[in-house]
C-alpha cells in the first residue's frame, strides 16, 4: 500500500540528478553501465549485482520509468548532516518491469509498482574539501578532489564540483503492491467457491433475499441470469475482507517480529549522544547498502564491510534484492565503546537455482556493529580511505592492507560493520 507522502520538492539541483540516475539505473543493474552521478560506494555495490547476473548466464532487462510520465518531481522525505555534508532523501513513484531469460528461454516476468528513495549527499555551503579523498570516476584512480579539479594524476580528467558533488550516495525502492501472487492463488478458489453458494442462495432462497431487501420474484431464468452476477459481486467484497485479514494478522505478527516503534527512538535518542545529527533514515540506508553488497559479493569475507560466518549458500542464487517495509530494531547494546545493532526488515528477492526464477519475500535478520568513540562522517566511503596511519589514500574494497605503510586498515573505526545475516 502506498504511502500518503506530504513533502515538499526536493532542491533543483538534486531533482536533476536523481532523474538521471533512476533513468541509467536499469541498464546499469542488467547491462553493467555506468551510472551518472553514483558515489563508489553504490556504484560498486551495483557492479557485484551485475556480475552475479552474469555468472547466472541470464540475459536480464530491467526497465524503471515513472508511473506517470508527466511527473518529474521528486519529494524530499528526510534530512540529516553533519559539519560538512548534507544528505537529503528524493521520493518518487516509479514502475518497474522486469525479464529474465537464459539462452533465449523466457524464465520470468513481472512489472511492479514502486516507490523510490534515493539519498543525495553534497557538500555544505561555503565549505571546500580539497583535501578529501575521492576516487576518479573514469579511471577509479584513488586522489583528492583537488587533484580531480586539476586533472587526475593517472588519466589526466578534469571536473567540476558539479561533477563530483551532489551525488547519489544510496536508494532503495519500496514495492507498494500489497497483493501477491501466492496470496491471490489462496483468495481466489476460496472465493469462487462462495461465488457459487451465494449464487445458489440468490437464486432458490428467498429469505436470504428478503434479508439483504432484494426482490428477485422473477422467473427462473432471470434468477440464472441474476444470480452468478449477484454471487460475484459478494464474492469480491469476501476476498477483500479476507485480503484485510490477513494483513491484520501478518501486522501483529510482524509487531512481535520486528521491534517497536519505541525501540527505535531509544536506539536514535542513544545514537544522538555520539553524533548529535545521527538519523535513523541514515542507519536504514546505510544498512540496506551493506546488506546487498554482502549478499552480491562473490566472498563476503573478503569485504572490509563484513565481519561474521559464511553466508548461507541461498544467498548466491539471488540476483535482485529490494527493501520491502517495516525495518524494525530487536535489540542493541553498547559495551567497550561498541554499539551492536540487531535488525530485521522484510525484503523482496529474486532467486535463480537450476534455471528457475522464483520470487520470495523473506524476513532478513542482521546484526551492524560500530564504534562509539568515533563521530559518523555522513559522507565517509570505504573506497577511498585515507590511512589513519600514514595518511594515504586508496580503495579498502580492493586491497585491505594500506600500500603506503602496510598496516591492515579497520573498517570498524570509521563506519558501520555487517556481523551477521541470515534468513529467519
Amino acid at each position: 500500500m502506498g504511502r500518503n507522502i506530504q513533502a515538499r520538492p526536493i532542491r533543483t539541483s538534486y531533482q536533476k540528478k536523481l532523474e538521471k540516475f533512476t533513468s541509467s539505473l536499469g541498464k546499469a543493474i542488467s547491462k553493467g553501465e555506468t551510472i551518472p552521478f553514483a558515489d563508489n560506494d553504490l556504484s560498486f555495490t551495483l557492479n557485484l549485482q551485475n556480475e552475479r547476473i552474469k555468472e547466472k548466464g541470464l540475459d536480464v532487462e530491467y526497465e524503471i520509468a515513472r508511473r506517470n510520465p508527466e511527473d518529474k518531481i521528486f519529494y524530499d522525505t528526510a534530512d540529516w548532516k553533519d559539519e560538512h555534508y548534507a544528505s537529503s532523501v528524493g521520493f518518487g513513484l516509479f514502475k518497474i518491469k522486469r525479464l529474465i531469460s537464459k539462452n533465449g528461454k523466457l524464465l520470468y516476468k513481472d512489472t511492479l509498482r514502486n516507490e523510490f528513495f534515493g539519498t543525495v549527499t553534497d557538500i555544505i555551503s561555503g565549505s571546500h574539501p580539497d583535501n578529501e579523498p575521492y576516487i576518479c570516476p573514469n579511471c577509479g584512480a584513488d586522489g583528492t578532489v583537488a587533484e580531480l579539479q586539476n586533472g587526475c594524476p593517472y588519466c589526466g580528467t578534469q571536473y567540476k564540483m558539479d561533477d563530483l558533488f551532489p551525488s547519489v550516495t544510496g536508494f532503495y525502492f519500496f514495492d507498494s503492491v500489497g497483493i501477491t501472487k501466492k496470496q491471490l492463488a489462496v483468495y481466489w478458489p476460496i472465493c469462487a467457491f462462495f461465488c457459487t453458494i451465494i449464487s445458489y442462495i440468490f437464486i432458490f432462497n428467498p429469505d436470504f433475499q428478503n434479508l439483504i431487501h432484494l426482490d428477485l420474484s422473477y422467473d427462473l431464468k432471470s434468477k440464472l441470469l441474476f444470480g452468478p452476477f449477484a454471487g460475484i459481486g459478494y464474492g469480491f467484497l469476501l476476498f477483500l475482507f479476507l485480503h484485510l485479514l490477513f494483513k491484520i494478522a501478518r501486522a501483529i505478527v510482524d509487531l512481535g517480529r520486528m521491534g517497536t516503534a519505541e525501540a527505535g527512538r531509544r536506539f536514535e535518542s542513544r545514537m544522538k549522544k555520539i553524533t548529535p545529527d545521527f538519523s535513523h533514515e541514515y542507519f536504514k540506508n546505510k544498512a540496506i547498502s551493506l546488506i546487498k553488497t554482502a549478499v552480491y559479493a562473490k566472498d563476503e569475507r573478503e569485504l572490509p564491510c563484513y565481519k561474521g560466518e559464511a553466508l548461507s549458500p541461498e544467498m548466491k542464487d539471488i540476483i535482485d534484492l529490494n527493501y520491502a517495509g517495516i525495518f524494525g530494531l530487536k535489540d542493541f547494546k553498547e559495551e567497550n565503546n561498541t554499539v551492536t545493532v540487531e535488525i530485521s526488515a522484510y525484503f523482496d528477492v529474486l532467486s535463480v537455482k537450476d534455471n528457475k526464477v522464483q520470487s520470495t519475500h523473506p524476513v532478513l535478520n542482521a546484526t551492524f556493529k560500530r564504534r562509539t568513540d568515533i563521530p559518523i562522517n555522513f559522507n565517509f566511503s570505504v573506497t577511498k580511505i585515507m590511512c589513519p596511519t600514514c595518511g594515504k589514500s586508496f580503495n579498502a574494497m580492493k586491497n585491505k592492507i594500506c600500500p603506503g605503510c602496510g598496516n591492515e586498515y579497520e573498517l570498524l573505526s570509521d563506519d558501520w560493520v555487517l556481523t551477521d545475516l541470515k534468513k529467519l
